[in-house]
């Protein structure tokens, strides 16, 4: 409200004659404010602004003021800037038409803008630099950039003002454009070394209200000439440096200013000493003064020293100065530790407070960094005893143990009491000897180990070991068998024990059947003196091998005879036959035994029990199946490797006896019996037949000798050779199954002192056919006449001897042959599975 009511105050108006109305307002009016109440000035009412659609027409003010119908009334539509609508003309305004319609009219409309101070001065730049030389003489000139001010008239740019004005003043020209330009005068001269940079503030001024300015700053770089000499900051320095202090310590920094700069104000340090050894010992920095050790100093021969320094500029202008340094004494010699007597090996018998080494101790500096304390670093069975100043003895304080440490590492420690503490350290290795306080321990109380039966003699069973905490011959061990019996038989028959490494070793071959484990002692001994021993119980398990097959106990294999089991057709499903029953020497798993049925005639009417042998129809006999049944049937045990052995089980599936008869009195043995004895009986002949014609050779060989040497030969006694033929039985011919006889024939090579024995009766559930018997002792008879013949002299010739020889092999020839033809005849015995017949 303030604000409008200036406005009406400043707002002037007039009515011209033909319709005009000027209005004149200030710029920056806030949108919306009264320009003028047109239709009042113009005399109209508001009635016909609104009937008459009143409205601006112009090309560009009425983004500026817009008219309103209903209050007759011209306000401010957008922000006028003079500046911008105008710039710097003046006057500046705006022209517009109000039409009218109903009837058609038009007025003219003027509005001033007026400035006001709402732009100050500015300049181009922010900032400006110059580069004055310190040389500079007064009066020189420096043209400034002028400011800007947007608004006009008074509000427009009146001064400039220059701050601070020590060295510069200010000097104003009017140009032919009217603007006014200024400059900046040299006052008074300038020096780089009491200010280096001049920071001047320039300010425009208008003459606005309220007033209005703009700066500008002026940086002034004054630039240097070599006007002055290096300074140090002080004329006598002061340092302290320890002695032994290491090459390169710096001992003090010196400092020389110059006031110019760049290449005037380098400074260059050096060292100006001549006669003494300052430059052997020190060195100073030639950039920035800093001393510093070169070489080593020694408290005990310099305690100061003086070294002159000069600062130099590139000008040739110098300044010098005095550093005075004192040398500070340290605690820097360690304690000298001798050896004056020592022992290397000491008994681990040795009584308390022995003496083993004798120290002596020795500190080259004075006062407290001389007093030494000994001592020793670890707990151990030692002390050190303090004998006189600075003398020490290392004695024992406990007892000592070998076995526990064998060797002392003992570290001897010396501290002088300077600050800081100084120390040196010896080791001394004391070995302690052994002597033989600990027997042989075993590693464990008692041993057990396996060997398998069957094994090579010599064979290693295990090791034992023992071990002696002693050292060297005293930890020694031999091992040693201790006397014992197993069975009745000393222990060394059954092993033996390697003295140097407890190897025990197999003597004999064990077998598991007959012993199964035995124990014995063995003793160590070390080779102390006197010696220590312990003793260690070892037992020696036997384990079982697979070396044994399965053995039939039932049915009993005979020699030549056929053992048959009756079975009667009207046998049922699961008729037990016979039982095969086998045993195995073998223990454990390699006695496991199992049946298995390997061949049969028909597999289909007979099975084994896998585990108790029993062999037992599976189907039903009938008419069709053959009377004559020839089971094999193997027995295996459970060893790896398995072993075997086969039983062969005959089977008469009959309901009577003479059919059984007829069935296996036309056949003889079976053909693989019959194969194997014929091949084993021509083999025997043809190695007899071949003795004997080799005793004829010999023996003709012998006679022509003899008819050419006429000589004698030895005479030899016959051996007695007997033969034991095959048993063979017979019915008597009677045809009935009551009566069995056993024949054993017995021959030599002299008939007439030949046996032929008649056994016993047989066993009343065997029967024997064997209708060739008759012919066959005919035979033995014929053969006996034969050999009949004088007995021998005890001392015959060599000629009669191979005689003999040749009779003999003859006679073993018709054996052969007679064993030949009887091994063809049947002999059967035939078994019931329910009773004996």
């Amino acid at each position: 409200m303030e604000g409008q009511t200036l406005l009406w105050f400043a707002l002037f108006f007039f009515r011209s004659g033909s319709g005009q109305v000027s209005y004149t307002i200030p710029e920056e009016m806030a949108k919306g404010s009264l320009v003028g109440n047109v239709a009042k000035d113009l005399g109209l009412e508001t009635k016909r602004f609104i009937s008459g659609k009143a409205r601006i027409y112009t090309s560009n003010s009425d983004e500026y003021v817009r008219l309103s119908r209903e209050r007759g009334v011209l306000l401010v539509k957008e922000r006028i800037d003079r500046e911008a609508l105008c710039k710097r003309t003046t006057p500046c305004a705006l022209h517009f038409q109000i039409i009218l319609e109903n009837p058609m009219e038009f007025y003219s409309v003027t509005i001033q803008i007026t400035d006001i101070n709402d732009n100050a001065p500015t300049f181009e730049g922010q900032k400006i630099e110059f580069k004055i030389s310190e040389s500079a003489v007064s009066g020189s000139k420096f043209v400034l950039e002028r400011a800007v001010d947007l608004d006009v008239g008074t509000n427009d740019l009146q001064k400039y003002d220059l701050n601070p004005s020590d060295h510069f003043a200010l000097k104003l020209h009017n140009s032919a454009d009217g603007n006014k330009n200024v400059e900046m005068v040299l006052q008074k001269p300038l020096d780089r070394e009491k200010q280096e940079q001049i920071n001047l503030v320039l300010t425009a001024v208008d003459g606005g209200e309220p007033q209005m300015s703009g700066t500008m700053q002026i940086v002034i770089t004054v630039l240097d000439v070599n006007d002055n000499a290096p300074v140090f900051t002080q004329k006598t320095y002061k340092a302290t440096v320890t002695e032994n202090s290491p090459k390169g310590t710096v001992v003090a920094t010196v400092t020389a200013s110059d006031a110019d700069e760049g290449s005037n104000s380098k400074i260059t340090y050096s060292i100006t000493n001549t006669l003494d050894d300052v430059r052997k010992i020190f060195i100073v920095n030639r950039e920035n003064g800093e001393i510093s050790l070169i070489g080593n100093i020694n408290f005990e021969e310099s305690q100061n020293f003086q070294i002159n320094l000069r600062a130099s500029d590139d000008g040739g202008l110098t300044d010098s100065c005095k550093l005075s340094v004192d040398v500070q004494d340290v605690n820097d010699n360690k304690p000298e530790i001798s050896i004056m007597s020592k022992t290397n090996v000491i008994s681990e018998d040795a009584k308390l407070n022995t003496v083993v080494t004798m120290i002596h101790v020795e500190d080259k500096d004075t006062g407290e960094n001389g007093k030494v304390n000994c001592f020793i670093l670890e707990k151990i069975e030692f002390s050190l005893k303090s004998s006189s100043n600075n003398f020490y003895s290392l004695v024992t304080d406990s007892e000592l143990d070998r076995e526990r440490a064998s060797e002392y590492n003992i570290t001897v420690s010396c501290s002088d009491e300077g600050v800081p503490s100084l120390s040196s350290s010896v080791t001394l290795t004391l070995q302690i000897s052994d002597v033989n306080d600990n027997a042989p321990v075993f590693e464990r109380s008692s041993y057990e180990a396996y060997i398998v039966e069957n094994n090579t003699p010599g064979l290693s069973i295990f090791t034992v070991k023992a071990t002696d905490a002693d050292w060297n011959q005293n930890a020694r061990v031999s091992y040693i068998l201790e006397d014992s019996s197993v069975n009745g038989v000393p222990v060394s028959s059954y092993v033996s024990v390697s003295a140097d490494s407890g190897v025990i070793h197999a003597v004999r071959s064990f077998d598991y059947e007959q012993i199964k484990d035995f124990r014995f002692h063995v003793k160590a001994q070390d080779g102390g003196s006197p010696p220590l021993s312990s003793n260690v119980s070892v037992k020696i398990l036997i384990q079982d091998q697979n070396d044994n097959p399965p053995q039939v106990l039932y049915p009993v294999q005979t020699g030549g005879s056929v053992v048959a089991e009756m079975v009667p057709r009207s046998a049922e499903v699961g008729y037990l036959v016979t039982k095969v029953v086998a045993v195995d020497v073998d223990s454990g798993q390699n006695a496991w035994l199992s049946y298995k049925l390997q061949k049969a005639t028909d597999r289909a009417l007979f099975e084994v029990g896998l585990q108790n042998g029993e062999i037992r129809t599976i189907r039903q006999v009938t008419d069709k199946d053959a009377v004559k049944q020839r089971l094999t049937v193997i027995v295996e045990d459970n060893g790896q490797p398995s072993r075997s052995a086969t039983v062969i089980v005959n089977v008469a599936v009959a309901d009577s006896f003479p059919e059984v008869l007829s069935e296996f009195t036309d056949s003889t043995h079976d053909k693989e019996y019959n194969d194997n004895l014929t091949f084993y009986l021509v083999l025997a002949l043809a190695v007899v037949s071949f003795l004997f014609i080799t005793c004829l050779v010999v023996i003709i060989s012998v006679k022509i000798y003899r008819w050419r040497q006429s000589r004698i030969l030895y005479h030899s006694s016959l051996p007695v050779i007997p033969y034991y033929p095959p048993r063979y039985s017979d019915t008597l011919g009677t045809g009935t199954l009551q009566h069995v006889y056993n024949y054993e024939v017995c021959r030599t090579t002299d008939s007439r002192k030949s046996d032929c024995k008649f056994g016993r009766a047989a066993s009343q559930n065997v029967l024997v056919m064997d209708p060739s018997s008759t012919g066959t002792m005919q035979r033995m008879q014929g053969e006996k006449s034969i050999l009949d013949e004088p007995d021998s002299p005890l001392e015959v010739s060599f000629l009669d001897s191979f005689t003999h020889i040749c009779i003999f092999s003859f006679f073993i020839a018709s054996q052969l042959h007679f064993c030949f033809y009887t091994s063809k005849e049947p002999k059967t015995h035939f078994k019931t599975s329910q009773k004996l017949v």
